[in-house]
């Protein structure tokens, strides 16, 4: 195991955290997400046959395992703050690979009845424990990791991985169309795809123990000794540092109700609409325009080392207001792969100002020892109460006919965090990643 105990500050270390940290980050979201793209076909396999309401039953599952993601990132931001982030993070990557297992070999409800959609919430629950642990510390780890002038960059593998996820996922359900009919899918090829994410779950807790540690062997002593007694304590967290909190939660609304709103309800629709006989051509546009948004993300971190991270969001903020209306209520009548593959690749440039920057822009509001705590809290906050609910809101929305009032929430919220990217944000001046840099350099400097 490595030894170093604090941030690189050489870009051959740092992108070998960077891609480790990545690894973990990549599994654990596409144990997310394969839930939500396996959902139709394993529906039945949890719920009585017939049983009305079934799909809204599956988003419900989906967006109440967000109320646990503020629970995981106050265990997991206190674990990663006092014991340290790759401790932290080798422990959640765990978790999840457990759950994907259980997942994977559940019984039916034809078998034992209710327990077996019991049995999915519990999992999904823990699940959703262990992701609200991993954005707050992967993100504070990767932006440690980084270093200056090259950390929008390196950061934005965060949601490359994220997104990543999302596209292995979808990797997966398209070969299975291509290999199997929905009979063998909706009766054992789900179980596999969960499977999958467990296996690689376990690769992963070998990588993530290989790590450089970003916090200092001081810093982890002398929380051990009782020396320290601020790190990673939610006291301090809402005492002291409430103003950033309260600005890393409004950064976070609007890009993440956009995300699961672009993201996942965007290609929900277009399997809808190319659902039957063009099922591969759903899946196909929707692997490609999750692989363009995966590519995007270092691209949009590089452009924010040059001009700054508030322009991008701006940008973000400009866009989502005036795309969510186009977006939700063109998509769904499409009827040609190319219109549909180009109004959501539309929108994933647009999401791009978000993602690509949201996780080094959270992590420099915050000191050393409250930073995965507090990166991870926030967006755990706003996660659970505007991101994970969207997929249930667009459902309950379209099943009313009253997509526009959707719209109209989605917009608002992206509306609200322009606001604040506007006027509590800048491109430039200290921040608290740049200041430990700089007194890592100094310190490294005197020890030669």
């Amino acid at each position: 195991m490595s030894t170093t105990t604090h941030a690189p500050v050489s870009l051959r270390r740092s992108v070998s955290n960077t891609l480790k940290g990545s690894a973990g980050n990549l599994v654990e979201w596409y144990d997310v997400y394969v839930y939500s793209v396996f959902a139709t076909y394993f529906e039945s396999q949890f719920f009585s046959e017939g049983q009305e309401g079934t799909g809204l039953f599956i988003w419900a599952i989906f967006a109440v395992t967000f109320i646990m993601r503020p629970v995981g990132s106050w265990f997991f931001g206190r674990l990663a703050d006092r014991r340290g982030r790759r401790y932290a993070l080798t422990v959640s990557v765990s978790l999840m690979a457990a759950c994907s297992f259980v997942i994977a070999i559940t019984p039916t409800a034809a078998a034992i009845g209710a327990g077996s959609a019991i049995i999915l919430i519990l999992c999904r629950l823990a699940q959703g424990f262990a992701t609200g642990g991993e954005y707050g510390t992967s993100a504070t780890y990767m932006s440690e990791a980084a270093i200056p002038g090259r950390r929008g960059f390196l950061s934005s593998f965060h949601y490359v991985t994220l997104v990543g996820g999302h596209v292995l996922a979808q990797s997966t359900l398209l070969i299975m169309v291509l290999t199997m009919s929905d009979d063998a899918i909706s009766s054992w090829g789900w179980r596999v795809a969960f499977g999958i994410g467990g296996v690689a779950a376990l690769v992963v807790f070998w990588l993530r123990r290989t790590m450089d540690e970003s916090l200092t062997s001081d810093t982890i002593e002398a929380v051990r000794t009782g020396a320290s007694r601020q790190s990673g304590s939610m006291r301090e967290l809402l005492v002291h540092q409430w103003r950033p909190l309260l600005l890393c939660f409004l950064v976070t609304m609007g890009g993440t109700v956009a995300f699961y709103t672009y993201s996942v309800n965007g290609p929900n629709i277009v399997k809808g609409a190319f659902a039957g006989d063009d099922v591969v051509t759903g899946t196909v546009i929707n692997l490609v325009a999750l692989t363009i948004l995966m590519l995007l993300q270092p691209l949009g971190g590089w452009i924010s080392d040059i001009v700054g991270r508030r322009t991008l969001l701006i940008f973000f903020g400009i866009g989502g207001v005036l795309y969510t209306w186009f977006l939700l209520t063109f998509l769904p009548q499409q009827t040609s792969p190319v219109a549909a593959f180009a109004i959501l690749v539309g929108g994933f440039v647009i999401l791009t100002g978000y993602t690509s920057i949201n996780a080094v822009v959270k992590a420099e509001l915050f000191p050393t020892h409250i930073r995965a705590l507090g990166v991870g809290f926030g967006y755990a906050l706003a996660n659970s109460m505007f991101g994970g609910t969207a997929p249930l809101l667009y459902t309950a929305a379209n099943g009313a006919d009253q997509v526009p009032l959707f719209i109209g929430y989605v917009t608002v919220a992206i509306a609200a965090s322009l606001v604040v990217y506007v006027l509590f944000l800048r491109n430039d001046g200290r921040n608290w990643l740049d200041d430990e840099a700089g007194m890592r350099e100094r310190a490294s400097t005197r020890t030669r």
